[in-house]
């Protein structure tokens, strides 16, 4: 189904859903940069910059298909790689978040092990920006360690040897994405992401894990200040004032310097569980109010995004209420609309359910 509504529509409408059978600081209690900012490493150096190998292709064909499935297991998240038709090869990176300690939200190891090694992969993520347990390498491979991640895979921190340059000309805030250096180490990406609330950008999914996510400690700054800084958390959004826009946007376009890059040797899954109001980088997430909704997957990241966000609003009114306000009150999705209009994804998307 091609989706366009508004969210009231959404929730009238959701029983006309078109369903193909072809197979969805300091440690402190958020990812607040308040209490952290004199933790931060000054980076003295500029990065080197990568030039983009291959650009983002424009949407042929239709809207882009989500495909999900509400069978939460390992078998359900690899028939969701297998629907989405794009096998990616070589030496591939999974994208996942290793979550702040303290938390028990994140992606359960015992769900990705299968998918992981099937396609012997590397799991990947980067230093924080913010002064908990993962603010330098160190400390974060204990806590891969500890959340039991290497115990199914090898684990890379990106940025332990600093950052590199990814160019975005598109951007209204920001026209470079810093990730860590290791990035251009691996030929394909999985961006496995746990969709739940966030405190800052209202949600966190496919966006915010490959922007946020894959951005080096001083590439989080970058986009957390609407690129005014590298080193310093003046200037970061405050969701209640004029710096919330520029921070969404600069998600979207950060994100779209990775996709540049990856151009097809990338795909995007998220997994809608334990959704908390609060992200895997908390220490002391809410407790989910909602239940799950199972596994999503798509080619392309905002509808992928969309439809994720589109699932919390056709599901029970009273046990949404407060993950639905998280995101509104953050103005969460003018991150999709901003990707929208940079050409990075489209917002209509058809739904296809693979569950038998």
């Amino acid at each position: 189904m091609h989706i366009n509504e508004t969210f009231g529509n959404i929730v009238k409408r959701s029983a006309l859903f078109i369903v193909t059978s072809a197979l969805c600081l300091s440690a402190a209690s958020t990812c607040s940069p308040q209490k952290a900012a004199e933790k931060i490493p000054v980076v003295h150096e500029t990065p080197p910059t990568v030039q983009t190998q291959t650009p983002v292709a424009a949407q042929t064909g239709g809207a882009p298909k989500v495909y999900m499935t509400a069978d939460i297991s390992p078998a359900g998240l690899a028939a969701i790689y297998e629907a989405l038709g794009r096998k990616i090869s070589g030496k591939v990176a999974v994208k996942i978040s290793t979550g702040e300690p303290g938390g028990h939200h994140f992606l359960s190891p015992d769900l990705i092990k299968d998918l992981v090694q099937s396609l012997s992969g590397t799991i990947v993520e980067n230093n924080t920006a913010y002064g908990g347990r993962r603010m330098n390498t160190e400390l974060h491979k204990q806590v891969a360690i500890d959340h039991g991640f290497t115990a199914i895979a090898p684990v890379d921190i990106l940025d332990e040897d600093g950052s590199i340059s990814l160019p975005f000309a598109d951007g209204r805030n920001i026209t470079e994405d810093l990730v860590g250096s290791h990035f251009t180490n691996y030929d394909s990406y999985l961006i496995l992401s746990h969709f739940k609330g966030h405190s800052m950008g209202g949600f966190g999914g496919a966006i915010k894990n490959m922007s946020i996510g894959v951005a080096s400690s001083e590439g989080k700054l970058w986009i957390h200040t609407g690129g005014k800084s590298k080193t310093s958390w003046s200037g970061a959004t405050n969701w209640r004032g004029p710096s919330q826009s520029p921070f969404l946007e600069s998600m979207a376009e950060a994100a779209g310097a990775v996709m540049n890059y990856l151009g097809e040797n990338v795909v995007y899954i998220s997994v809608m569980n334990h959704l908390s109001v609060d992200c895997d980088c908390s220490s002391n997430p809410a407790p989910p109010e909602m239940d799950d909704v199972g596994i999503l997957g798509s080619l392309d990241p905002v509808a992928l995004d969309k439809a994720c966000v589109d699932q919390i609003y056709v599901s029970d009114t009273r046990r949404s209420a407060s993950l639905r306000e998280r995101i509104e009150s953050r103005n969460g999705t003018h991150t999709l609309e901003h990707a929208e209009r940079l050409g990075l994804g489209s917002q209509n998307y058809e739904l296809v359910m693979i569950d038998g």
